[in-house]
């Protein structure tokens, strides 16, 4: 059964391992999420779960959600989420099924994917870490620009338009962004509240998603056999 859940960003704070090593973590805090949908291959051509987390007041809900979220025993969910699941876990999953932070007690590593921070418009130093023209006696007032571009406007250098994938200034952040094989540091059950290692995409109290990781090689791999018992 692949571990799936959506948690909600609250923030990092600082853990002390008993050696005493300081380690910065991010704090998840995992609500009661609630199986809404379950999609399989002989109805919808795939398979998948819908998951539904955090609470919405039914007047603020349009019919259609009170609707889809009814019949799976719940109330109106702020966000839905659907993950692909193998179509032989589908009957690990049940319509209504309570899913909580006790699901990641056996997880060492875990997925978090969620939109990152949204930065508006960034010229290309910011955006792409550019080093900027010289700042010294005769550079033109141009130390931040990112140079010429015109040389650049197809795979063969002519050409009426610039090559695509051309690193440029522009809109930064606010895209969807998964950070793999993040350690499981502490799961609270009491609190539903899991702590990873390291950062987390997207700002304080935005939700997340949680996922059982698709990707783990030597070390890691034996760390979560181990600890999964």
């Amino acid at each position: 059964m692949g571990r799936l859940a959506i948690g909600r960003k609250l923030g990092m704070t600082r853990w002390y391992t008993e050696d005493g090593v300081s380690m910065p973590v991010t704090v998840l805090e995992v609500e009661k999420c609630v199986v809404t949908q379950i999609k399989t291959p002989e109805k919808d051509g795939y398979a998948a779960i819908q998951i539904g987390a955090g609470e919405k007041k039914p007047r603020r809900a349009t019919f259609s959600q009170i609707g889809h979220d009814g019949a799976a025993g719940t109330g109106p969910k702020a966000v839905h989420r659907e993950f692909r699941v193998d179509p032989s876990d589908l009957e690990s999953y049940e319509l209504g099924q309570e899913i909580g932070a006790e699901l990641f007690e056996t997880m060492a590593f875990v997925d978090v994917a969620a939109t990152s921070k949204g930065k508006g418009f960034q010229g290309g130093m910011k955006r792409h870490n550019f080093r900027g023209q010289e700042a010294s006696h005769g550079v033109e007032r141009k130390h931040r620009s990112a140079g010429s571009i015109g040389g650049h406007a197809t795979n063969l250098g002519t050409g009426p338009k610039i090559k695509k994938g051309k690193r440029m200034a522009g809109h930064m952040g606010d895209v969807r962004t998964t950070v793999r094989s993040l350690d499981v540091v502490s799961v609270d059950t009491d609190k539903g509240l899991v702590l990873v290692k390291g950062s987390v995409p997207g700002a304080n109290k935005g939700f997340v998603e949680i996922r059982e990781p698709s990707r783990l090689y030597g070390p890691k791999a034996r760390k979560q056999a181990e600890k999964a018992g």
